[in-house]
């Protein structure tokens, strides 16, 4: 069965994104922008992304006219995005779009993936809700050397100790690399 992978980066004081959902934070940091391949989850053959998270990775590439960024970052993966609103779609993209319940949502992910794991992109709150569902096997977080005022949260719930068992840290260029396993 497909392993789920919540794989992020984060500021040092833990926030996604800035209060305006932006991750231009990121891509300032060296590496932020291109990063290393070992970075991202090698086996994830399905992306899932909240509402904000789609919506400005859309809003940064087509303000360029760039859907082939899109296509590089997805590759052949599909991407489902859960949302309750109606949202465009990158030309020659596999974008599917979910509304309700994580749970209800997983037969269909875990088909979609096949053996390959499912790639939970973001955001927190998405995050968040595998948790609560009980389908979320790994959190790798890559911490970068900024911190925010304010912002979306890195998971906006409360997870204590006895739910993460370190499992790897590492440096990689100006992040710092964390991954957890959930109990």
């Amino acid at each position: 069965m497909a392993r789920i992978i919540f794989d992020t980066a984060t500021t040092i004081n833990g926030f996604l994104a800035d209060d305006e959902h932006s991750l231009a934070w990121l891509f300032a940091v060296d590496g932020g922008t291109d990063p290393d391949d070992t970075l991202l989850p090698a086996d994830a053959t399905v992306m899932v992304l909240g509402s904000h998270t789609y919506e400005w990775l859309l809003r940064e590439w087509h303000a360029t006219w760039r859907d082939q960024e899109w296509r590089d970052f997805a590759g052949a993966r599909p991407a489902f995005v859960f949302t309750s609103r109606e949202m465009p779609v990158p030309e020659g993209s596999d974008i599917r779009f979910l509304r309700g319940s994580i749970a209800d949502a997983l037969p269909e992910l875990r088909a979609a993936a096949g053996d390959g794991d499912i790639w939970v992109v973001g955001g927190g709150d998405l995050a968040g809700q595998f948790l609560d569902a009980g389908a979320l096997d790994e959190v790798a977080i890559s911490v970068a050397p900024v911190a925010l005022a304010s912002g979306a949260p890195l998971m906006p719930r409360r997870v204590e100790s006895d739910r993460l068992t370190l499992v790897e840290v590492r440096r990689v260029g100006q992040f710092a690399r964390l991954v957890y396993r959930v109990a």
